[in-house]
């Protein structure tokens, strides 16, 4: 009950600092991290809650995330659909492929159901890249609209990851969150109990893959410009998958410590070089896997029980 206390303390002067950030005119670079940040926290607690909470390694976030930029900039560059809205249609169409996605492959189990994230996703990639009548190939998809203020674009993606941590909250506190966590420890066992573990990992990829949607027509929006290489490839997928280690998967705090860790490091040795920004970026990945398996997370309860 104490650790609750501390850690719903901890979350409401997180949010009031986060809130007043803002007012204290930060430049514009700082602020373009602020939003990167609260960006991953998104992708990190969307991966985490397939990844973490059911324990289903997913290698083809970047699908969903794709899928979600390309639905809002189409409509918007189609049919005149302001972006903001259309952002939620896309996270809709994410998770309508992540519901048929589910539907076939949960049949598989262990490396066999990543596997078939990966090639999924590689077979969407390959679908925008080719189809350049319509997806603009290799060339993307460029966004000409009125530009909300940068301070705006901070709040919006900070309202999105605040109701996704509520969202994922309720889940965890909830009986579902309960048969995630046995299908996690033993999927055989869940079974026997009667969860039907099948509908359950569906529901939840397809609630990931919801908030991973948003995710990608925020960034398409937010960005103005992107291509197949930058919204649909491995390194996407990656990169959610270790804000949640780093953090400590499994948890809520965890892809909310792992993103502010991981992405600042990651834009600031990204101008000093880039193959200087994937040095740091794996040793740090390396470093926390190897002495801190449960991620920053972990550590932390273990200095509360001390």
């Amino acid at each position: 009950m104490e650790s609750r206390k501390i850690t719903l303390l901890s979350g409401i002067v997180a949010l009031a600092i986060l809130i007043a950030i803002p007012f204290f005119g930060p430049s514009k670079y700082v602020m373009h991290i602020l939003i990167l940040v609260l960006l991953n926290m998104l992708l990190g607690q969307s991966w985490n809650l397939l990844g973490g909470f059911t324990g289903q390694i997913s290698f083809g976030h970047a699908a969903m995330y794709g899928i979600g930029a390309y639905t809002s900039t189409l409509l918007y560059l189609k049919l005149g659909l302001s972006p903001w809205i259309g952002m939620f249609l896309g996270g809709l169409l994410a998770a309508f492929y992540a519901t048929l996605l589910g539907t076939i492959t949960f049949r598989l189990r262990g490396p066999y159901f990543a596997l078939s994230t990966l090639a999924t996703a590689e077979v969407i990639r390959l679908i925008a890249q080719n189809w350049d009548t319509f997806t603009g190939g290799d060339d993307g998809l460029s966004i000409h609209f009125e530009i909300a203020p940068r301070v705006v674009e901070y709040f919006i993606i900070l309202g999105i990851v605040i109701a996704t941590v509520l969202v994922m909250h309720a889940i965890s506190i909830s009986r579902m969150g309960y048969y995630l966590s046995a299908i996690r420890e033993d999927e055989d066992a869940s079974r026997a109990i009667g969860i039907d573990a099948t509908k359950f990992k569906v529901l939840t990829l397809t609630i990931s893959a919801f908030f991973t949607g948003i995710g990608g027509s925020f960034f398409a929006s937010y960005q103005l410009y992107f291509n197949p290489h930058v919204v649909l490839t491995v390194h996407t997928s990656m990169q959610m998958i270790f804000i949640s280690i780093v953090g400590g998967m499994g948890t809520i705090i965890g892809p909310i410590i792992g993103a502010i860790l991981l992405v600042p490091i990651a834009e600031i040795f990204r101008v000093v070089s880039p193959t200087a920004n994937l040095l740091i970026y794996g040793l740090v990945i390396v470093v926390v896997m190897r002495f801190m398996p449960e991620g920053l997370v972990g550590i932390g309860k273990r200095l509360f029980k001390d």
